[in-house]
């Protein structure tokens, strides 16, 4: 029997960006791969990154060197806000194979699989911001004490250098009832408190409930 292809994950930004990796490893857990720690060594690198800092470039080449000098051989995905906003610039980094966007992140099975180690640009995959129009489930867990719970995604406000809405798409919300049965899940996995997040959840309910039908 083959040994299933392990995933290591590293994530930089917000409590909304770890839920998201947490469930994103969790669509590798059900596809049969293994996670492992970061500095463990593993076949496939899953950079989640932030672009509110001035240093989002100078951190994500660090992450990807020190992914490579893990595992020379691993394929290395870059996604999270900053990928949306500057995927080229990513794809240019050496040793990148993949930058996926805001409405590509949660399909990054599609695209792993035949994923390649060859030399030059990796391949990007991301889409106009606006693409970016449907809610996905997630939340974090591996911490039994706490676990962040999204319930709203994106922003309509249009602040002085803000690049939130560029890179995570228009305001939009999960129903009460999916926050509800979502919390519940959580609360028999054994996690004892359940702190909601999002971009803005004073925006909650205000934005266009389009939910994507799949737990991510």
């Amino acid at each position: 029997m083959a040994t299933p292809k392990s995933v290591a994950f590293h994530t930089l930004g917000c409590k909304l960006n770890y839920s998201e990796t947490s469930s994103i490893g969790r669509l590798f857990e059900d596809a049969g791969y293994s996670e492992v720690s970061f500095d463990g060594g593993a076949d496939i690198y899953v950079i989640n990154t932030c672009s509110v800092t001035d240093f989002a470039d100078r951190k994500c080449r660090q992450i990807v060197r020190r992914a490579l000098r893990k595992s020379p051989n691993a394929n290395v995905v870059v996604v999270g806000c900053y990928a949306q906003l500057k995927p080229q610039e990513i794809a240019e980094i050496p040793g990148v194979d993949l930058v996926l966007g805001a409405s590509e992140k949660f399909r990054i099975l599609d695209f792993v699989d035949n994923l390649s180690k060859a030399p030059g640009k990796g391949m990007v995959q991301a889409g106009e911001v606006r693409e970016a129009n449907t809610f996905t489930h997630a939340f974090s867990f591996g911490d039994r004490t706490r676990s962040f719970l999204k319930v709203q995604d994106g922003c309509d406000y249009k602040c002085t250098f803000c690049t939130i809405p560029l890179a995570r798409g228009s305001s939009r919300s999960d129903t009460v009832q999916s926050v509800v049965a979502n919390a519940q899940k959580i609360a028999k996995m054994g996690v004892k408190e359940v702190v909601l997040t999002g971009v803005n959840i004073g925006d909650f309910g205000n934005g266009t409930e389009v939910i994507r039908g799949d737990e991510a």
